[in-house]
């Protein structure tokens, strides 16, 4: 069994994880990493934790969980509008086992190269099975998404269909189902979000002041937008986009977890409609991008005909 550095340097000190970009002048190997930041642009950083157990079945493809942790996190800086730079590495683990090392380094560096980012510190300890990782992105100066930014007039928007991966979390409950290719979908949703880095950059080049990244459900991040920003909202509920792969798993819960179930990653932000219909083509281009409601003064989130929409997302600490 290697040590904790030798463990560190034959798994992550490797090709795939530190390639640098110019701005980080040291990475692994020494007591912190140093980075160099272009002019007129400003350091921007989120950080996760993910539990075996929690946040992913224990016995997943370690591969799979590696990427999945990556690009949850890479979500967050999506949701600003920043550009990723580099990440470090928590990781506790009950053993050190090479084999599932071998398979978590690999996935870890294939989805920092499909993004390109570079692995420039961290640390590794013995306990439960658990990673953090905090991201660190770059902003322009002076711009960014922001949760406080939405106003009244602006319609809401949404990246992608809402639910899948939610969905993908009941048959993971069921190792037994069968692997149909609708099932396969949407566990592809659950394992690998795609963090929708290159919309929130071009949100924030046309002027977009808001966004959120969907974790905990829409109903539940959308909330989070009107609280900071002091506004309500109206959703059309038959607007939300749901794939056919969730219609056709779980057809009469289909809406409730695309409102509530989370995991899905997509942005959510708010747009002027003539800065809509200006560039739809062009932020549609990165993914479809699906207008479902609008911002009111009145405080409050309802449907189209004004009744009330509660959040039932999970929430940490309350078991829900």
């Amino acid at each position: 069994m290697p040590g904790e550095f030798e463990l560190i340097r034959r798994y992550f000190d490797c090709a795939g994880l530190n390639q640098h970009s110019p701005s980080v002048v040291l990475g692994i190997g020494d007591d912190c990493a140093i980075l160099d930041l272009p002019a007129e642009q400003r350091l921007c950083f989120s950080m996760d934790s993910l539990v075996a157990g929690v946040h992913f079945p224990a016995a997943a493809d370690p591969a799979l969980i590696a990427r999945r942790a990556l690009a949850v996190n890479l979500s967050d800086l999506a949701a600003m509008g920043a550009s990723p730079l580099c990440f470090t590495l928590g990781l506790t683990l009950p053993e050190a086992s090479d084999e599932w090392l071998q398979a978590f380094s690999a996935g870890l560096a294939a989805e920092a190269a499909a993004h390109g980012v570079s692995l420039v510190g961290g640390d590794t300890t013995l306990g439960p099975l658990s990673i953090t990782l905090q991201v660190q992105g770059l902003l322009p100066r002076g711009g960014a998404l922001r949760r406080d930014g939405a106003r009244e007039g602006e319609l809401v928007i949404v990246s992608g269909t809402l639910g899948d991966a939610a969905a993908a979390l009941d048959l993971l409950e069921q190792p037994a189902a069968a692997l149909t290719p609708n099932r396969q979908q949407l566990l592809e949703r659950y394992y690998r979000p795609q963090p929708r880095l290159e919309l929130g950059q071009a949100l924030l080049k046309i002027g977009a002041g808001c966004a959120i990244d969907i974790s905990d459900g829409l109903l539940a991040d959308l909330g989070h937008i009107l609280e900071r920003s002091c506004v309500g909202a109206r959703i059309d509920l038959g607007a939300l986009p749901l794939s056919a792969a969730l219609r056709a798993e779980c057809p009469e819960r289909a809406l409730e977890r695309a409102l509530n179930g989370g995991d899905d990653y997509e942005l959510c932000f708010t747009l002027a409609e003539p800065l809509w219909q200006q560039h739809r083509e062009s932020l549609c281009a990165w993914v479809a991008c699906t207008p479902i409601g609008r911002i009111g003064r009145a405080p409050g989130l309802t449907d189209a005909q004004g009744a009330p929409l509660v959040a039932s997302g999970y929430q940490h600490f309350r078991g829900e």
